[in-house]
């Protein structure tokens, strides 16, 4: 039998390519809004379950050091080959680990990550875990896209709808015993503040706009872990509703590119 630990690591493999090439980069306003709250240039920035290092390419030149840490392999790889494309820069790098056991002194971070990544966690050995290797005044931040991407009503719902599709078959062709386990994000705050390790807690909300063309919201969509699992496990049935939804998203697209609106919900707490 498979602990749920596993299956989590499991469910994000065979599509790192199409996650790193489709999801959002992170904003300035994360780096911004985090070292504001250090009070300083941070000198060690760890990004836990950080995938295909989109989250931690983003502190390039703002921290003297950061550390990705990722316990999927093909997550882990990818980002290894943005690292070596460019130029492998000797300020970061990435390690294979897991949130509750980190291969890190104690009180040696500065600012630590989670970016759409700690509802994957059990939170609060993971929060202890944090809490011994941040630095006294160093910052965590758990930060999450709101799924879909804001665009027209029609589109929103068909791009519900197909992830709830396939969720539901999921729940079929898989014994509960194999089944990814994330705990809810609406409580990552409360789970911040029951820990009782950090002296100040706060959400925040913030938007960002990209430009996105048909292909890449389609692909958005695709790269969710709930549909990619359905099609790993031979859901064959979902082939129609996905090419139902991708023509919807051309036919709003008209060919054109359009900005679209990421709306992200970030979670800290200051040791």
């Amino acid at each position: 039998m498979k602990d749920i630990r596993t299956n989590n690591i499991e469910r994000f493999l065979g599509y790192s390519q199409l996650y790193d090439q489709n999801r959002p980069i992170p904003p300035d306003d994360i780096i911004n809004i985090l070292t504001r709250y250090l009070g300083q240039r941070p000198k060690r920035v760890v990004d836990v379950g950080c995938g295909t290092g989109l989250s931690s390419f983003i502190w390039l030149n703002q921290a003297d050091e950061i550390i990705g840490v990722e316990p999927n392999d093909d997550m882990r790889e990818t980002a290894n080959s943005q690292w070596r494309a460019q130029q492998e820069p000797k300020s970061l790098r990435f390690v294979k680990g897991m949130s509750d056991h980190l291969d890190l002194e104690s009180e040696s971070v500065d600012i630590l990550t989670c970016s759409q990544s700690f509802h994957w966690m059990d939170p609060q050995p993971t929060l202890h875990e944090f809490a011994r290797v941040l630095s006294e005044g160093g910052v965590f931040a758990a930060y999450d896209c709101d799924w879909p991407p804001t665009f027209t009503k029609e589109v929103e719902n068909s791009y519900r709808n197909l992830i709830s599709l396939a969720d539901s078959r999921v729940s079929e062709l898989v014994q509960t015993d194999r089944l990814a386990f994330k705990w809810n994000k609406e409580k990552h705050l409360q789970q911040i503040q029951d820990s009782g390790l950090f002296q100040f807690s706060k959400e925040i909300v913030f938007h960002h706009w990209e430009c996105c063309d048909a292909i890449r919201y389609s692909n958005i969509a695709l790269s969710q872990g709930g549909l990619q699992t359905a099609i790993k496990l031979g859901a064959n049935d979902l082939n129609d509703p996905i090419k139902e939804f991708q023509s919807q998203v051309h036919q709003a697209f008209d060919g054109q590119s359009q900005d679209i609106l990421f709306s992200y919900r970030m979670r800290i707490g200051i040791k």
